[in-house]
């Protein structure tokens, strides 16, 4: 027998359990289907950030934004590759949605100095845009339903336990004075949480992408909102007397095919096809591998998409990832991300001639574009080395290694060896034993270390702005260069990986699907990483994905009620 809901919500990533939670908010009742078994799809395993201009907490920051300039700065990145009006209507929304947020009990914080990824961009800002979530206590939630949350990165927990929050972390990369007390302190807590312990293996002080998930999965146990996890949707089902209309879905549950109906609609907020790898081969750049992706297997594998355009929904930006380096640990279910090691002084990045093609320090999209360019060009940029010497590896953390001060080689895992990392005496032993020019590898880490000296790049400007000094050491010249000159030296593969990808179906300013005509499906509303970005190619600032898939929910459960959120600003548009 079918089975109707107001509103049907697929997927459970931040997204989704905010349209979810809205529609409950708005008198609806909704469903929430997830393929998986867990909750939180990949915003559970991110760093939780949301990307909100024109914030609450700027003023009090000391900080000053506008509508005018967040419009400017994004609709530059985009490249006209999103409306205006559905830029404006991002950037004008975003702050509401930041305000719902701590409402339903996960507030958030700017941060002051975290750069845009574009400061130098019309409209860009040193800082203040991108926010991070509170810590969340995860007895608010509970030990038991704690377990139905999709665990976290290895690489962002400390000793694979402790958890630590975005500013937390920059303390410690940057080794700021407080670094050391602050680290003793994380561990204290930890150490002397014995009774949380006894309950769950995972840590009481949730951060990031847990915090965010968490605090929503609890909103939705109060509000008595229904998830069916491992629950895969299989087709969109319209209405047999309005062709036009999505009246539900087709789903897998417990083996079984169901017809679930939506009296109001459909929101699809799954999320991207980066694990598939016939859907990599038609659209993304080449030579492309699922495995190089860091996000979750078996999901995120386009289902939603497929879907949509088998009604008809256009498609867009399929050809864009939010591209990430992403390096392979032994025996981990997917490959990590390198989001700020690479910033650290004392490292660079080579191509299979020994030589630099990048800032090291530059946005992660642009790092993985330009993996794809210089491979293109010259070869042997895929994969690329990060290279380092011992003071690096004594003073850094990079991908699953820790420090060598705390962690030494004869402490690491041998297997690890010529796997996750490979070691030379010297520059030229190392060359060897990667596969690299000799004489490319020497000259390159030479002119690196003159670099370091004088506190200017000459080739790629690394350092060069507020965005690229955010992880590097605040006591430099140049926070982000440092010598490579001490034996013996270090590298590590990198891969042009992605956290997602960027293209999907193509939607209106409030998330309403439309089709090859440009006409909204009734019925059908997108949001997230199954829908094309509002960012266009560029990735604005560190939380660019979860911010719109937010917000655009938040004005999805608007339009679907019958409320939709009016632009203020309409005059931007004309210009």
């Amino acid at each position: 027998m079918d089975e109707q809901f107001d509103v049907i919500v697929v997927g459970s990533g931040a997204g989704a359990l905010l349209a979810a939670i809205r529609a409950a908010d708005a008198g609806l009742r909704p469903l929430v289907v997830e393929k998986s078994g867990l909750i939180g799809g990949t915003s559970a395993i991110s760093g939780g950030a949301i990307w909100i201009p024109v914030n609450d907490d700027m003023p009090g920051a000391g900080l000053q934004d506008n509508i005018e300039q967040a419009f400017e700065y994004v609709k530059t990145c985009a490249k006209g590759l999103a409306s205006d009006d559905r830029v404006l209507a991002y950037v004008e929304t975003a702050k509401v949605l930041a305000r719902y947020l701590g409402e339903i009990g996960i507030p958030y914080r700017c941060m002051p100095h975290y750069s845009d990824y574009y400061p130098t961009v019309p409209g860009g800002l040193p800082g203040g845009r991108t926010m991070d979530p509170i810590d969340y206590n995860a007895a608010k939630l509970g030990a038991q339903l704690l377990e139905d949350v999709r665990p976290t990165n290895p690489g962002q927990l400390i000793f694979g336990r402790m958890q630590m929050n975005a500013f937390e972390a920059r303390v410690m990369l940057a080794r700021e004075p407080q670094a050391k007390w602050m680290l003793m302190g994380i561990m204290l807590r930890y150490a002397m949480d014995l009774r949380w312990r006894f309950k769950s293996k995972r840590d009481r002080r949730l951060t990031g992408g847990q915090a965010l998930i968490a605090g929503l999965y609890a909103a939705l146990r109060e509000r008595k909102i229904p998830v069916w996890v491992n629950c895969p949707m299989q087709s969109l089902v319209t209405d047999p007397a309005n062709p036009g209309r999505v009246s539900g879905l087709i789903v897998e549950r417990n083996g079984q095919p169901q017809r679930l109906l939506a009296k109001h609609a459909v929101v699809l907020g799954a999320g991207g096809f980066e694990r598939n790898q016939a859907l990599r081969e038609q659209y993304l750049p080449s030579p492309t591998n699922a495995d190089w992706t860091a996000t979750p297997p078996l999901g995120n594998t386009g289902d939603t998409i497929l879907a949509g355009a088998a009604i008809g929904a256009q498609l867009h930006l399929m050809g864009h990832t939010w591209g990430a380096p992403t390096l392979e640990v032994p025996k981990e279910e997917k490959f990590r991300a390198v989001f700020v090691e690479r910033s650290l002084p004392g490292c660079m990045v080579v191509n299979r001639q020994g030589l630099r093609f990048l800032n090291e320090s530059g946005p992660y999209p642009e790092f993985q574009q330009a993996m794809f360019a210089e491979h293109q060009k010259n070869g042997g940029a895929i994969p690329a080395w990060i290279v380092f010497d011992a003071d690096f590896r004594a003073n850094n953390p990079l991908g699953p290694m820790m420090p060598g001060s705390a962690v030494p080689d004869s402490k690491l895992r041998k297997s690890w060896l010529r796997t996750v990392y490979w070691k030379g005496a010297t520059l030229e032993e190392l060359a060897g034993e990667i596969g690299v020019d000799a004489a490319g590898l020497v000259a390159s880490a030479k002119r690196m270390t003159e670099f370091a000296g004088t506190g200017k790049d000459l080739e790629f400007d690394r350092g060069g702005n507020s965005f690229d000094r955010y992880y590097g050491d605040p006591t430099l010249k140049n926070p982000n260069l440092g010598p490579i000159a001490k034996g013996p030296f270090y590298a590590m593969k990198l891969f042009p990986g992605d956290i997602g990808t960027k293209g999907g179906l193509l939607t209106d300013r409030d998330a309403r699907v439309l089709d090859a005509a440009g006409q909204p499906i009734e019925g059908l509303y997108c949001i997230g990483n199954n829908s094309a970005s509002v960012m266009g190619p560029a990735y604005p600032g560190a939380g660019s994905t979860l911010g719109p898939a937010m917000t655009f929910a938040y004005r999805a459960i608007a339009q679907i009620t019958g409320q939709p959120i009016a632009l203020e600003r309409t005059d931007l548009l004309s210009a």
